[in-house]
């Protein structure tokens, strides 16, 4: 993902990030986690992708649903 050209993931794109198979910087993280909860995607997915993101808005690395 060239964040240049392309600055949000599609859903496959996160979901491929947030496990960690697809290489992707800190700052391509923070928006692929943050699109999963956008549109509710982390909490309908394995209980990990869940607890990961609740995890994150808890800490301020990325903000509750919009």
């Amino acid at each position: 993902m060239d964040p240049l050209s392309n600055p949000e993931p599609n859903v496959y794109e996160a979901v491929m990030i947030a496990e960690g198979i697809h290489p992707a910087s800190e700052e391509e993280q923070i928006a692929a986690w943050q699109m999963l909860v956008n549109n509710g995607l982390a909490f309908t997915l394995q209980g990990w992708f869940g607890r990961t993101a609740r995890d994150l808005i808890q800490k301020g690395v990325i903000l509750p649903p919009q």
